[in-house]
């Protein structure tokens, strides 16, 4: 999937994330969380196997997470993906 436009997906409350979505020549991911150290690392595969189950490989994605679960993540990154269409 290519993102054609800029687009974006949640809200700053607690439990949830911000998603933006960005065309651009390469894929970057930026992830900022107040949990980034103990689960940056989950917070990153989680993005990156929702990227590649929707072939995107080029575009600037932003996380802003204010502790969001794993499905809660996908839905956010997914929704803002298909609105950048």
């Amino acid at each position: 999937m290519e993102i054609k436009k800029k687009a974006v997906c949640g809200t700053f409350s607690s439990n949830d994330a911000f998603v933006t979505v960005e065309p651009a020549k390469e894929l970057i991911l930026s992830i900022e969380s107040p949990v980034y150290y103990e689960f940056g690392e989950q917070i990153e595969k989680v993005v990156r196997e929702t990227l590649q189950k929707m072939d995107v490989t080029q575009g600037s994605i932003q996380i802003e997470d204010k502790g969001a679960l794993d499905c809660t993540i996908i839905a956010r990154v997914e929704t803002a993906i298909r609105r950048a269409q």
